[in-house]
């Protein structure tokens, strides 16, 4: 694992800033386009909710990026966000194979 510094941009803030932001558009707009609630989006936005898939296939279609962009974007958050939070995961032995 390659040790971040710097924690990963939440993909909430990147469709605040990068997209709605750009376009001029508002959470309303985006959650129509995108057939989910003003609720569920404004979390993400807010950065208290994650990507889900459902939702990355959507943004991906709307905004003509890959699903898989905002699931890396997603997965990268996560990842930071729980090797930050816990230490016990360091704890683990490396399992040798024997060699060949």
């Amino acid at each position: 694992m390659i040790e971040r510094k710097r924690k990963p941009t939440h993909p909430g803030a990147i469709i605040k800033y990068d997209y709605l932001g750009e376009l001029g558009m508002s959470i309303s707009e985006l959650a129509l386009i995108i057939g989910i609630s003003k609720k569920t989006i404004s979390k993400i936005i807010d950065e208290d909710a994650p990507v889900t898939p459902q939702i990355a296939l959507r943004l991906s279609r709307a905004f003509g990026t890959t699903a898989e962009m905002w699931m890396n974007l997603q997965l990268a958050y996560d990842l930071w966000i729980e090797a930050h939070s816990s230490q016990s995961w360091k704890n683990v032995e490396k399992i040798i194979f024997p060699a060949a």
